[in-house]
Formats: C-alpha cells, sequence, structure tokens
C-alpha cells in the first residue's frame, strides 16, 4: 500500500502549526489485514497540541540504558511507528535506530578508566540531527533540511532522487537508502506513517509527527529504564538542561565541527 509522502509532510506542517488538532490516523491511508492494531494507545493521552521548543536535543544515560542487557525497546518502538523494513541480507539494512559498540561509536573518547560494562557495551545511536549538518549541504533537491523553528533535520522523502550524497557527507552513518522495495518486508504497517519506496534515503527525524500532536519520540516512550531524555536545550528549565548540568557528557565525533545534539551521559 503506498501512501502520498508528500500529502504527509503538509499534514505534519499544518499539525506543527497548531493547525490540525486531530488525530491523524485518518489523513494518509486505509487499513489492511497488514496493519498495526491502533486500538491500543502507544502513548498517554495527550491534548493534541504540538510540542513546541526552539532546539530540541536528547539526551541517552548509558548507565540507566545499560541496566538491562540486551534490550532494544527504543529500536522496536521507533521501526514499528516508522514503517521501517527488516531486509535479511544486512548489505540492504535500513536503521532509524540501532545499538552500536562504545568503541565504534565514540572511538576517541574512550578511556581505560571508564567503568568496563560501559567500554565493552552496545549503545543506542541515531541521527544527530547535528546544528551544523553535513548531509544539508550536499543535497541538491533540498529534500533533507534542518528545520528553522526547532533544529530538527528533516527528510522529504518525496524529493529525494537517491543520489546519497547526504550518505556520503554524514559522519555518523546515520542514513540508510533503500536499495529494494521494503514494503514488501515490513511486518506490520503503521497506518499512521507512509511507507517509503526504492532509491531513497531515509533516517530517523526526531519523531515530528508525533512532536506535532503532542507526544514525545517513540524511542523516549518505549524506554522503560527512563534513559532516554527529550527536550529542549534553549529552554533554561528543561529536563535535559538539567542534566546537562548535573552530569558530564560526551558527544560523537565532536572534533568534527557538526556539533550533534545527542548527548551521552557516562
Amino acid at each position: 500500500m503506498g501512501i502520498d509522502r508528500r500529502k504527509f509532510i503538509k499534514a505534519s506542517g499544518l499539525a506543527a502549526l497548531g493547525l490540525v488538532s486531530a488525530a491523524p490516523v485518518r489523513l494518509f491511508g486505509q487499513h489492511d489485514s497488514n496493519m498495526v492494531d491502533t486500538t491500543t494507545p502507544a502513548s498517554p493521552p495527550s491534548d493534541g497540541k504540538p510540542l513546541v521548543g526552539n532546539r530540541w536535543a536528547m539526551i541517552v544515560d548509558l548507565k540507566k540504558c545499560l541496566h538491562e542487557e540486551g534490550c532494544t525497546d527504543c529500536v522496536a518502538a521507533c521501526h514499528l511507528t516508522h514503517n521501517v523494513p527488516k531486509f535479511d541480507n544486512p548489505k540492504d539494512e535500513i536503521k532509524w535506530i540501532w545499538k552500536e559498540g562504545f568503541h565504534g561509536a565514540f572511538h576517541e573518547l574512550g578511556h581505560k578508566h571508564l567503568e568496563e560494562h560501559i567500554l565493552h557495551s552496545h549503545v543506542p545511536v541515531m541521527c544527530n540531527h547535528c546544528d551544523s549538518p553535513p548531509c544539508v549541504k550536499v543535497c541538491p533537491t533540498q529534500a533533507t533540511w534542518k528545520r528553522e523553528q526547532d533544529g530538527i533535520v528533516m527528510m522529504d522523502w518525496h524529493r529525494c532522487i537517491g543520489c546519497r550524497y547526504c550518505m556520503a557527507a554524514c559522519p555518523y552513518g546515520s542514513r540508510s537508502f533503500n536499495w529494494r522495495d521494503p514494503r514488501p518486508h515490513i511486518d506490520k504497517i503503521d497506518p499512521n506513517f507512509p511507507t517509503r519506496e526504492r532509491g531513497v534515503v531515509e533516517k530517523c527525524t526526531f519523531c515530528d509527527e508525533r512532536l506535532a500532536v503532542g507526544k514525545l519520540p517513540s524511542c523516549v516512550e518505549a524506554c522503560k529504564a527512563k534513559a532516554l531524555v527529550f527536550g529542549d536545550l534553549e529552554d533554561a528549565e528543561s529536563e535535559v538542561r538539567a542534566l546537562l548540568a548535573e552530569h558530564y557528557t560526551i558527544r560523537r565525533k565532536p572534533g568534527l565541527g557538526t556539533n550533534p545534539e545527542i548527548y551521552y551521559i557516562v
């Protein structure tokens, strides 16, 4: 089943502006037998008002995250919410959020005095929604751009021509390319979100579609350990600012000057 991506982007924008307050379930398509059961809400009831921030960021508390070994609830929730396909061949893998070895994620930052279970762990990684995103600068069609009002690095899959310049420019490997039609490889289709097609790049968008209706990103909501915290960096009273003030944090590849907005408490 195809869902028109341009309609989706337009509807998300309207909702972000507060022009759409109803749940967007019916805007994007019809149910079929392969769709996710949405009769049980995945999140606490919200008033439907958009979450507004001037600079969204996320903090990952690795000590909480690693409390339950092998947990991938955040990955499962994200990929279910966004119709991320699962291919048998690793070369075709599509990733929005995934686990990566600590040394692979922070190979220039680790040291022997860090706690052993962190040094040898696998940590959640995703698009860093950089302040200076190199992917935006190289996109010839403006299919990827940094949203002015809140800093989210967005994707318009309808505009993507599959040149993959953004993939080459991203130093974090946070973008995936659909070499094959992803739709037959989605176990349960979420009708709230458009599926993609062969020949386009995709990635995490900080759940902009959920923020537009007053919900937190699905990975944050799914984390039982409350290890993922999402908030507005420009709000001095926000939880993310409090955590940054209280804890030592690291970011991926800070020397590149991209200024990632994903922070890790170690």
